[in-house]
Formats: structure tokens, C-alpha cells, sequence
């Protein structure tokens, strides 16, 4: 007995045919046909019942397909065991950010954890990383806000508030917050259009009746903290992602909630894939332990 000829016995009996059995195996029909042949001259027994086009299993073929099937079923165990190990001992995870600041501690941790994966990370805009995802450019998308969830497989990060921030020079820059209306008097550095920041400030300021001076219109967030700091006028930014530059301060908004609901997301269709399922667990079993770390 040979595993070809198990083999070949298989998947005759699960299609039903050796023509397609011979497909399924990258095979001709004489070479399926012939192992087994082989198998049944071998052992003296008949495993199938051949009428004109069509093949039935004897009660041999029967049970020696319980066993067989306990025999595949195993070596795809097999197979899936070793292709997750390798697949997280050398591989490559693609992540598109709007703000690396959100998993810097996730990338940390996952690259002790799983030091050969190859990890490439690209910036962007909440509207640019849900592209890049759906057009399967990058794995995984750290972004603000998500206006359609149903693709994607979701896991909030954190939550922090908007806040204003400007050069050290500006004359609002001795305040500790601002209202939402003396912004009209101000020029504004805003980022491009697919910024989620800069979508839900201006619907906030529109829904308050309040004109905003949009003065300056940069792609990216280091552009515009550049421009800010160079005294070029405001800027908007979720509080997470505000760095401790000497040049800038930050600003609050009074009476204005505005918050950025941080999430890690990433295809459902790709969900399966050994080194996404890994970053996704890293990142949860970090919000774990931050929150027991918080408890009383």
C-alpha cells in the first residue's frame, strides 16, 4: 500500500470520478486509473463498482473512506500547523496609519514577539487607508474615524479628544482653551480634504453657525505642525497625537466634546491571515492590560 494509491482511492470516491479526480491532482485519468488499480490487485479487493459512466463505493470502499478521510483530514492539520509557523517565523505586514503614535507600543511588542515578520508602515488619511485596504495595498488600518464598518473587522483603540494647537509666538497661545466661535478671527492650517479631524471640525463649526478661516491647506500631519510652528496659524489635531514640541502648545476647545474614536481595522476577508490575527491580538491583549492596570 502506497499513499499515492490512498490518495488517488480518495479523491475518486469523494468526487465520485476519476476524471475529476485526476484534475483535482494534476493527473490524467490513466495514471488515477491505474493506482487504483494497484490497490485493489494488491489486496484482493474490489473498493469500487464500476457501471458504464458511473462508479459507486463497495462496502470495502466504503469503510476504507472513514479512514481515509481521518488520514487527510489530519495531514490539512498538519499542513495549516506548519504553514501558521512559518507564515509568523518570515512573512510581511503592511499597516497604513493616520498616526503611528496610536500603535507604537503594539509594534513594539509584536516585533519581540514575531521578529522575522517584515513590517512596512505607510502614512495616510482615513479615506486614503480604507482604499488602500480595499484594494488590498496594505493589511491593517490605524485611522479616526470609520464611516462604513461592515468590511472591515474592527478594534477600538482609544478615544481623545480634539484639540487646537499653535506656535508659542501666537497670541492665543498663553490660553488654556478657546471657544468654538473666537476661531472666525483666526487663520486656520487644516489638512486635506480625506482628514477625519478636519471632516468632523468643520461640521461641528458649520452645525454652531461658526465661519472658519481656512488659510492654509497641507497634506499630512507633519506638514501642518510645521506650518503651525513657522506661525502660520492653527491647527487641529486628536490630543493622542500632539507631540511634545517646545515650539507649539496646546489649546483646548471649551464646551465642545469633539472626540476621535481611534480604531485598528483590517479586511473580514483577510481576517484569517496568521500575521493580521497577530497584530489584532497583540493590540487587544495591550488594551487589557492597560485597563486592569487603571482598576482600583
Amino acid at each position: 500500500m502506497r499513499y499515492v494509491q490512498l490518495r488517488a482511492f480518495h479523491h475518486v470516491a469523494l468526487t465520485g470520478s476519476f476524471s475529476l479526480a485526476a484534475r483535482a491532482l494534476h493527473l490524467t485519468q490513466p495514471a488515477i486509473s491505474d493506482q487504483v488499480r494497484w490497490l485493489e490487485e494488491e489486496y484482493d479487493v474490489a473498493l469500487f463498482v464500476r457501471k458504464r459512466r458511473q462508479i459507486e463505493l463497495t462496502p470495502a470502499g466504503s469503510r476504507l473512506l472513514v479512514t481515509t478521510r481521518r488520514l487527510f483530514d489530519a495531514e490539512g492539520e498538519a499542513l495549516d500547523v506548519l504553514q501558521e509557523e512559518r507564515s509568523l517565523r518570515a512573512g510581511a505586514l503592511r499597516i497604513a496609519a493616520d498616526s503611528v503614535d496610536h500603535v507604537l507600543d503594539v509594534l513594539t511588542v509584536f516585533r519581540e514577539r514575531f521578529p522575522g515578520i517584515q513590517i512596512k508602515v505607510v502614512g495616510g488619511n482615513s479615506h486614503s487607508i480604507v482604499e488602500a485596504l480595499l484594494a488590498y495595498d496594505v493589511d491593517v488600518g490605524v485611522l479616526g474615524e470609520l464611516p462604513d464598518e461592515r468590511p472591515f473587522d474592527v478594534f477600538s483603540l482609544n478615544v481623545s479628544p480634539v484639540v487646537l494647537f499653535a506656535a508659542r509666538s501666537h497670541p492665543l497661545a498663553t490660553q488654556q482653551s478657546v471657544p468654538l466661535e473666537a476661531l472666525s478671527a483666526w487663520p486656520l492650517v487644516m489638512r486635506e480634504q480625506g482628514s477625519r479631524t478636519r471632516q468632523m471640525f468643520e461640521k461641528l463649526a458649520e452645525a454652531q453657525g461658526v465661519p472658519l478661516c481656512f488659510a492654509i491647506e497641507a497634506e499630512g500631519r507633519e506638514a501642518v505642525r510645521r506650518i503651525v510652528a513657522a506661525g502660520g496659524g492653527l491647527g487641529i489635531v486628536s490630543e493622542a497625537e500632539f507631540d511634545n514640541d517646545p515650539r507649539l502648545v496646546k489649546i483646548a476647545l471649551e464646551h465642545q466634546p469633539l472626540s476621535m474614536h481611534e480604531k485598528l481595522i483590517c479586511l473580514k476577508d483577510r481576517r484569517n491571515s496568521k500575521s493580521i490575527q497577530a497584530f489584532f491580538a497583540t493590540a487587544r491583549s495591550l488594551t487589557r492590560q492597560a485597563r486592569h492596570s487603571q482598576l482600583p
